[in-house]
């Protein structure tokens, strides 16, 4: 197909965008995208859907200690920014007047959408600042979100392996679905599709890392299309690699999320079933909690640019060929990054690459009690931000991001940096902690920075006596159990994430009935024997009462000196954790910390969430020669759903 010129039209309340490929349809002035004709299909989109609830960008947000408050997002001046026979960017903005009283959301936003010719898909973006003097608030979550046509986009794809037809959103009306201990959690009781009958559907069974993500989307039949969301990069999104964010669920919806916190449990599960439907998250708190809120003091002024991400489509005459509609999405993801940053966005606030710098070096790992030698961070993951503590990127929302992996020899450069003082992070599987070189990085336009051999020292005491686990930051090397077949999700049965099913925690007290974890060291395999989530125990009156681990190791010997437990937790929530040393008294606990986390990732179905490091100080004077104890105890009772996941723990011997 030759390329065609694109066209702008006015008509009535809409503008419409046209390049011969793609025709979306946009209210004025607010910029709810209320159509999208593409291949056949006059809109992509759900035609029964409000025209403010098709494709949108929402947020919420509160005012500090207040309540959490929802703002939909429109313009209220329309604006052609960039037109020509190849291009066209439109701007629907709406100004914040801090003089103005009342209870508005205290940002400007500046939507754009861009529509070039010859490409099967359009570019969004929005823009959002605080003006001098705004009040003070916090953004917990915003978004774009696109609700497509339930009657066309059944079959979900977000990776090779997770990829599945989905229930329609009926089927988690009550009369359909019984709601289960999870509010997001539906079990299918009387489904359109009988094929699904007895499975459980939940959003967040269908999280993915920042850095696994990329391009999710829904292919439709009759015709067979193809609607795909494209992150061509996270610089902009919050918490680093390892956030975990929603992609796609029951809607059908596919998010795209900028940044995300939001609790979403008193909300009904018909408030839910038609709140997100396609989406696209860009910021949030989710498997993290409010520690990564963003907050803004009174006064305070801020902008960030939001996107662009890349929504394509792509369709087959072919329905044998569905298939190939995901592999070749895939492939236009690999463009979009190449392209990365873009050269026709028009926001002077969008830097593109002449603009940029960059940062190059190589981190190297120093552990005497491994090797004598410098040990290259392997597979590291190492970024810029403006966070300025250790570990603190997992919890920055405010600035961009821009991280790496580094080469097996630990080489790593960081290109299209925006302009800025940033810390330099990095995390090494394989090690704990967190690395935060000493100064301050600055890059400015053009410039590429050298810095050398950097060095990273663990904590370390003395060596190793005993350890249990892999230091990846994760819990994914413990058991995890097979789901209740009363609860299964059939995509995760023999799956890599069979964590994602639903009810887990309860399987621990299936396995556990009367007596709690018990692990010897040298003896039982963290693979099959350490449970992957330190929950409460149900009893015989199916009451939750805290839980007490067991580690049982021997020492020939008991040197002299204080002996340091590594613990590295993966992710907590509402968890009142206490070790104790060979009794369960007050003189033998070592270390206690209450009220633990806010992850709810037990009930949501993640193997992480905010990576946590303790380092307990044990004396000698409480260990014995022979056979010792160490107690993990979840002393919080009556919660089904707090919980810790392990990533790592280490008993060190004292320095030598």
């Amino acid at each position: 197909m030759s390329k065609k010129k694109v066209s702008l039209i006015n008509k009535g309340p809409h503008v419409i965008l046209n390049n011969g490929y793609v025709k979306l349809t946009i209210s004025k002035p607010q910029g709810y995208l209320s159509g999208i004709t593409y291949g056949g299909m006059d809109n992509v989109l759900d035609p029964n859907s409000n025209e403010a609830s098709r494709g949108y960008w929402d947020a919420n947000w509160s005012w500090p200690g207040g309540q959490d408050r929802y703002k939909l997002l429109s313009g209220a001046e329309y604006s052609v920014v960039k037109m020509s026979n190849d291009q066209i960017e439109v701007s629907f903005r709406n100004i914040y007047d801090p003089s103005t009283k009342g209870n508005n959301l205290p940002l400007s936003v500046d939507i754009r959408y861009i529509l070039k010719t010859g490409v099967s898909g359009f570019h969004c973006y929005s823009i959002y600042e605080r003006p001098s003097g705004s009040r003070a608030f916090d953004l917990a979550q915003t978004r774009m979100a696109f609700k497509l046509t339930p009657e066309k986009f059944h079959y979900m794809a977000i990776s090779d392996e997770k990829q599945r037809v989905m229930p329609m959103p009926q089927d988690l009306l009550p009369d359909r679905g019984k709601v289960l201990i999870v509010p997001e959690s539906v079990l299918l009781v009387d489904p359109i599709n009988p094929d699904l009958k007895g499975e459980v559907d939940d959003k967040y069974q269908y999280s993915m890392d920042n850095k696994d993500g990329g391009v999710h989307g829904w292919i439709s039949s009759r015709p067979v299309i193809g609607f795909w969301v494209i992150f061509p990069s996270n610089e902009f999104r919050n918490g680093g690699p390892t956030k975990q964010n929603l992609t796609a669920h029951t809607g059908p919806t596919c998010l795209a999320v900028m940044t995300k916190i939001i609790q979403l449990h008193e909300m009904t599960i018909f408030q839910y079933s038609q709140a997100e439907k396609s989406l696209k998250m860009l910021h949030g708190t989710h498997y993290i909690g409010e520690d990564i809120l963003a907050h803004f003091e009174e006064g305070e002024t801020w902008r960030k640019v939001f996107g662009p991400f890349f929504v394509y489509l792509n369709s087959t005459s072919d329905v044998s060929n569905a298939h190939n509609l995901w592999l070749d999405a895939k492939k236009q993801r690999l463009l979009e990054e190449m392209a990365w940053p873009y050269d026709f966005v028009s926001s002077p606030y969008y830097l593109n690459a002449n603009e940029r710098g960059s940062v190059s070096g190589k981190l190297l790992v120093q552990d005497r009690y491994i090797s004598e030698s410098l040990i290259p961070a392997k597979n590291a993951y190492v970024g810029l931000s403006t966070a300025t503590t250790e570990g603190s990127w997992q919890t920055e929302s405010k600035g961009y991001q821009f991280w790496v992996q580094t080469d097996s020899y630990g080489n790593f450069t960081i290109k299209n940096v925006i302009p800025g003082a940033y810390g330099l992070h990095g995390w090494i599987p394989g090690f704990i902690g967190d690395y935060l070189d000493k100064a301050i990085i600055t890059v400015s336009a053009g410039s590429h920075s050298e810095l050398g051999n950097l060095t990273y020292v663990p904590l370390r005491e003395g060596p190793t006596i005993w350890d249990i686990g892999f230091p990846d930051r994760t819990a994914i090397g413990y058991y995890v159990p097979d789901v209740n077949p009363m609860y299964v999700n059939k995509l995760f049965l023999n799956s890599p994430e069979k964590f994602r099913q639903y009810g887990l925690w309860d399987r621990y007290s299936d396995i556990h009935p009367e007596f709690d974890q018990t692990f010897t060291i040298g003896i039982n395999d963290p693979k099959k024997d350490w449970f992957f989530a330190h929950v409460d125990r149900r009893d015989a009156d199916n009451k939750y009462i805290p839980s007490t681990w067991t580690i049982k190791f021997n020492l020939k010997s008991v040197n002299i000196g204080t002996h340091k437990l590594r613990l590295a937790i993966a992710s907590a929530t509402r968890s009142n954790l206490k070790v104790y040393v060979n009794k369960i008294d007050e003189a033998h606990e070592v270390f206690q910390v209450l009220q633990l986390g806010a992850d709810n990732t037990v009930c949501r179905h993640g193997i992480h969430g905010l990576y946590r490091l303790f380092s307990i100080d044990i004396l000698s004077t409480l260990l014995m020669r022979g056979d010792n104890s160490l107690y993990l105890a979840q002393a919080k009772g009556g919660d089904s759903l707090c919980g810790m996941l392990y990533d790592y723990l280490r008993l060190e011997g004292p320095a030598s």
